[in-house]
């Protein structure tokens, strides 16, 4: 093994002979296929947000997650995405959360730099998408909740059916409004919805919720936790029934709903939950957070792993999400944002192109096809190979590992150590 660092990252290369690779695979159990999924969440080891591909799935589903970055694991490596911050306002308050103006330097949810009208945000969108044609999915995620702020979040969409008609359109929510909201919800073509999710019983939602704004009043303790849960649970059915895609986020509190999030698995997957991405506690004291100036702790990587493992079979998993800020642009995992601030705007001769765009994203759907194509001729070539036969051995093949982790961090990822490299 050699080591060498790129950019303050450590990166390990490896030469793994192929009959070794062979090994590790049927030590691991590794699948042969997938066992595919569909609108209400899969079965076994499938996993729509990894690498399902349009044989494990509907055509129509297909369709709405093959470009969404976050619906595709695969997809995130080709298309791009956008939050605008149109919607500042919460209504409710959640342990782990801090939303903060002007902050170029945390990247985390409910972080902005610059609150937007739902005019300004139109104008971003359309500048942005003009410059980076593979942007296919615009989404309101905060920094409060998209649908405290309905207004400002259904104006938003509006204009931009109008004025980018190929962008796909997200909501992310706490759920606690979603139920009033769904029939506009479907009347703008919003097929892709997020909701937090962090508990399914009341005296663990307790700990994680102080309060709840509900018919014009603040509610504690028990009974906020009580009516967020059955929010939540309604509008994950009423939107199932309208054949929106689903993804249910959870934060993993150490301590709190770590072991209660496989519960939480099961029963969103019962209402029809698409994916499930359980991800972890950011608690830094310096982002303010309650949980942060308490002391309560975020997972660990192993910890992380264990209760995503603990849910196979429940719900589809996501496990490449990079907790985005409220006005994240670009790739999963980059942030592009101070390139289209409101002063660069000004000065920017924006086009939207509609020809254009759909050209370019063709050309990254045939280089897709051709990597996808050349993976699988790959694996035909590695399992054709006789691990008896010496020639195999004397094969090497070169991997290189490299992560900053979770949540912006140099994390070292459990792994399984192969003999004799």
């Amino acid at each position: 093994m050699q080591a060498s660092t790129q950019g303050g990252l450590s990166v390990a290369k490896t030469y793994v002979s192929i009959g070794q690779i062979k090994a590790l695979g049927a030590k691991l159990d590794m699948p042969a296929a997938s066992s595919g999924c569909d609108t209400h969440g899969g079965e076994g080891k499938a996993s729509c947000g990894s690498s399902d591909g349009p044989d494990d799935m509907p055509q129509a589903i297909w369709d709405k997650v093959k470009n969404h970055p976050c619906y595709s694991e695969e997809a995130h490596h080709h298309f791009a995405r956008m939050h605008v911050a149109v919607a500042p306002a919460c209504n409710i308050q959640c342990n782990y959360c801090n939303r903060k103006y002007d902050c170029s330097n945390e990247s985390r949810p409910g972080v902005v730099s610059q609150k937007l009208t739902p005019e300004q945000a139109v104008r971003k969108v359309v500048a942005v998408a003009s410059e980076i044609p593979q942007m296919t999915v615009l989404g309101i995620a905060g920094p409060g909740d998209a649908l405290a702020n309905p207004a400002k979040t259904f104006d938003t969409f509006r204009m931009l059916q109008e004025q980018a008609p190929d962008l796909k359109l997200c909501i992310s929510t706490n759920g606690l409004a979603l139920p009033d909201h769904v029939d506009e919800i479907c009347k703008y073509n919003v097929d892709h919805v997020t909701i937090t999710i962090n508990m399914v019983d009341p005296a663990i939602g307790a700990k994680i919720y102080p309060w709840i704004f509900w018919q014009h009043k603040r509610v504690t303790g028990y009974e906020a936790a009580k009516i967020l849960h059955e929010r939540q649970m309604l509008g994950l059915e009423m939107l199932t029934a309208r054949g929106v895609l689903t993804k249910v986020n959870s934060v993993l509190i150490p301590g709190v709903n770590d072991e209660h999030l496989i519960e939480v698995n099961r029963e969103v997957k019962k209402r029809g939950a698409f994916l499930h991405n359980i991800m972890p506690l950011i608690s830094e004291a310096e982002h303010g957070t309650v949980f942060g100036l308490s002391g309560q702790r975020g997972p660990t990587a192993s910890e992380l792993k264990a209760v995503q493992d603990a849910c196979m079979g429940g719900a589809n998993l996501m496990r490449h999400c990079r907790q985005c800020r409220a006005d994240a642009v670009g790739l999963l995992g980059e942030d592009r944002s101070e390139e289209f601030t409101l002063d660069k705007l000004e000065q920017m001769d924006v086009v939207y192109d509609l020809d254009k765009r759909k050209l370019y994203q063709e050309k990254v759907e045939v280089e897709r096809a051709a990597q996808q194509a050349a993976k699988q001729q790959a694996l035909v070539e590695v399992s054709a190979l006789d691990v008896r036969d010496p020639l195999a051995d004397d094969l090497t093949v070169l991997v290189a590992v490299a992560t900053k982790g979770w949540a912006g961090q140099r994390t070292l990822w459990p792994c399984h150590r192969i003999s004799g490299v």
